[in-house]
């Protein structure tokens, strides 16, 4: 596997299926067989998507062995691996290495709010326990962590491993400069879906869309015409698909996409694990009035 050419496209974080309180694999891996069957070009594990934090260290890794299984070579399985310190970021990057992961993605170390280099020591760190490609998870929002471009180009400089960014904010600017600064074959990756094809348009490598869970075949299609330079395909695609992307965030991430996951029956419920809880009665009706105006219920 080379980077430049499998670490592209639409990769869809796999959400998680619950039953009784139990991670469900038998329902993972027919969504990760749904996911990659749509023309998705990889799968994220454990990403936010996949409510990570309320998931054991084992079961995170569970997971990751069993996308590896279903992905069978298929396509790139890049796990997710941050943790709330450095010793449980470490045990999840080798546990995702030895189940067979093609790439790590770590998010930035959150709440304790690092200072740069305290950062730039932690990717460092984390790198040399590690042969597998890194991605830096950075988003701000989630984790109260903004890391400028010139510090990616600095973790850059001293991790050789690292290949890209997932990037889940609103700063355009931050994709334009982190490319100038770390060069054209950096890959970005678009964390926002309703900036999908703006990002992609300037340069942006994929997408890591929680959409895709849902309709893999549009998103994987917008990210396909966008890297071909079909711009005109690609804007139609964001414009088919903005309804739903804006949707996914009526609610945290994923109480809307588990909702409606099941109501197209990729999912056999739509379960969480407190303190996440599932769709209110309101929000079940005004997603139901909008996969029926969509035509993708009855």
């Amino acid at each position: 596997m080379t980077v430049s050419t499998n670490l592209q496209g639409s990769f869809p974080p796999l959400v998680t299926p619950f039953r009784d309180g139990e991670v469900d694999l038998a329902a993972y891996r027919a969504l990760a067989t749904h996911v990659i069957d749509g023309g998705s070009h990889g799968i994220v594990v454990n990403g936010t998507t996949a409510e990570p934090t309320t998931l054991t260290i084992e079961e995170r890794i569970s997971l990751v062995k069993t996308a590896v299984e279903v992905s069978a070579g298929r396509v790139p399985v890049v796990a997710a691996t941050g943790g709330q310190n450095f010793r449980e970021s470490l045990a999840l990057c080798q546990g995702a290495e030895a189940a067979g992961a093609d790439a790590l993605m770590i998010v930035t170390p959150y709440f304790i709010k690092p200072p740069v280099r305290g950062m730039v020591e932690y990717y460092r760190s984390l790198a040399e326990q590690t042969s597998l490609p890194i991605l830096i998870y950075h988003i701000p929002g989630r984790s109260g962590v903004s890391l400028p471009p010139s510090a990616i180009a600095e973790i850059k400089r001293r991790v050789p491993s690292l290949v890209g960014v997932k990037h889940a904010s609103t700063d355009l600017a931050f994709v334009t400069e982190t490319l100038a600064l770390c060069g054209s074959d950096f890959r970005i990756f678009v964390g926002l879906e309703e900036l999908s094809f703006p990002m992609m348009a300037i340069g942006a490598a994929g997408l890591m869309n929680a959409a895709g869970n849902l309709l893999p075949k549009q998103i994987s299609a917008l990210a396909s015409a966008a890297l071909a330079g079909d711009m005109a395909e690609a804007r139609r695609l964001h414009f088919e698909l903005f309804e739903i992307n804006q949707a996914i965030f009526w609610d945290t991430n994923p109480i809307p996409m588990k909702y409606m996951m099941r109501r197209l029956g990729i999912l056999p419920a739509n379960e969480h694990r407190l303190p996440m809880v599932p769709a209110s009665p309101e929000l079940e009706q005004r997603l139901d009035a909008l996969l029926e105006r969509l035509e993708l219920v009855d």
